[in-house]
């Protein structure tokens, strides 16, 4: 992430060394974030979209602010020996996927690259050793859920996904890294919506009805959202309509969200047929998914984080555990195998009660989960006298709040474990606790989104 908030304030108030509409040839030196080209002119940060690392290419500069520039390739002069024919026809305008255009061994090596920039300038790690990327060996169709938005175009009523930094739908027919299940739901309500005159959503007018469809997929089947403004018409040609297209159909969910903004979800939930949950294997261990709760959206690759996590940890049975960010309780129920006691702490209440259910399920009595933001929960556990043995950090891209790494801090856990989906608030929190006494000891990305500029890692700190 080369557009972190530190690099912004040492920046804001130098005079850029470039000008809006200014060509540059401009050598390529790493990644962002969202799979973005960077290269630097006399420091300055120049973001180009299209453009992989180790090329040398012409640049039009269209914004030259105060922190970075942003520049349109025009031409690549020098090009990665990875670069590649994307082999999605919406490649190039659709936001979904960043690196299509670079092969897959040389993607696993750019959010190596990504994740070792970020902690060396960002966090200070200057020596740290960052290991291989654990890729798939089949990087195609591995999303198991997906969210659609709709609008109107041509031909009628689109879903699809959004092109890049924009609300501009591109409509789809397939999407090569989403599960055929997925994409065939999304279908069926898209059709559903033209056979029955179910007008889409506009973001300006804030009228129509269907805003997106969404599904989620697993071995034991599919479960279906359907997210409308309000009451949902012609529910039984939906219901019929879906259980003739979707393969292993188990639920149908109706969610309202009449608010007049871009937020995918609503707060009323209604299953219109089936259940309203979704079962899901991980890692020997039966869940049970409600359509609110957060599940990686990678199956196979969230086996191989977590058993990382496992195998980096070694628990030997008498650890106390705080899982902060818990979810569903996914890794929480893994730890709790192997621990004395864990906590696990997650604001989501929907989440909170799945995560509940689901220890009882799988029989384990030695897991406990609060529902509260982890900069509430956490300093009231520690200063209620909670020790821990081992914290367990899973937090959203923006980081750990800085009240949560605080009682971090002064719980004085020996070993923490943080799982990030940002290399730039992982090198950014890894840095507070560096300072606060904890020396990063390992460094784990692995790719669970192929294709994307994201990288997930797992990270081993001790206390000095």
């Amino acid at each position: 992430q080369y557009s972190g908030q530190g690099e912004r304030k040492i920046l804001k108030k130098r005079t850029p060394p470039i000008e809006k509409n200014d060509m540059l040839e401009l050598p390529i030196q790493g990644l962002t974030a969202d799979g973005q080209g960077v290269g630097r002119v006399e420091g300055y940060a120049v973001f180009v979209a299209g453009a992989l690392p180790g090329e040398v290419v012409r640049a039009h500069v269209i914004k030259a602010g105060s922190g970075y520039g942003v520049a349109k390739l025009t031409a690549v002069l020098q090009a990665n020996r990875g670069r590649i024919e994307p082999p999605c026809p919406a490649f190039s305008r659709c936001g979904g996927c960043a690196l299509q255009h670079l092969d897959y061994p040389a993607q696993l090596a750019a959010k190596r690259e990504q994740v070792r920039d970020a902690l060396a300038r960002l966090g200070g790690f200057a020596n740290i050793q960052v290991e291989p990327t654990l890729g798939m060996a089949d990087p195609w169709h591995y999303r198991n859920k997906g969210s659609f938005p709709a609008a109107a175009g041509e031909g009628g009523v689109q879903i699809g996904f959004f092109a890049p930094r924009s609300h501009r739908l591109v409509a789809l027919e397939d999407c090569p890294i989403q599960d055929e299940r997925v994409m065939a739901a999304a279908l069926a309500v898209r059709d559903w919506a033209r056979q029955c005159n179910v007008q889409p959503y506009d973001e300006e007018t804030h009228s129509g009805i269907l805003r997106h469809a969404m599904a989620r997929a697993s071995k034991e089947g599919v479960m279906a959202v359907v997210v409308t403004t309000g009451e949902l018409p012609q529910k039984e040609a939906l219901i019929e309509i879906l259980r003739s297209r979707v393969p292993g159909l188990t639920g149908i969910v109706h969610n309202k969200n009449p608010q007049a903004s871009n937020v995918i979800l609503g707060e009323s939930y209604e299953t219109v047929w089936g259940s309203g949950r979704l079962n899901v294997e991980l890692c020997g261990l039966r869940f049970s998914v409600s359509a609110a709760s957060f599940l990686q959206v990678n199956p196979a690759q969230t086996e191989v984080l977590y058993n990382t996590a496992l195998s980096l940890l070694g628990l030997r049975g008498y650890e106390t555990v705080a899982d902060v960010y818990c979810g569903i309780g996914a890794i929480t129920l893994l730890l709790a195998q192997s621990a004395k006691r864990v906590i696990g702490i997650e604001n989501v209440a929907e989440a909170v009660e799945d995560a509940k259910q689901n220890a009882l399920a799988n029989g384990l009595v030695n897991a406990e989960f609060h529902c509260a933001p982890a900069e509430e929960a956490l300093p009231m556990l520690v200063a209620s006298g909670l020790r821990p043995d081992v914290i367990v950090l899973d937090p959203p891209r923006k980081g750990c709040d800085p009240a949560a790494l605080a009682a971090i801090l002064q719980s004085e856990a020996p070993r923490l474990l943080y799982i990030s989906c940002d290399p730039a608030t992982l090198a950014r929190d890894c840095r507070i606790l560096s300072e606060g006494g904890y020396t990063l000891c390992h460094v784990q990305p692995v790719d669970m989104f192929p294709h994307t500029g994201h990288c997930e890692s797992v990270c081993l700190l001790e206390k000095k």
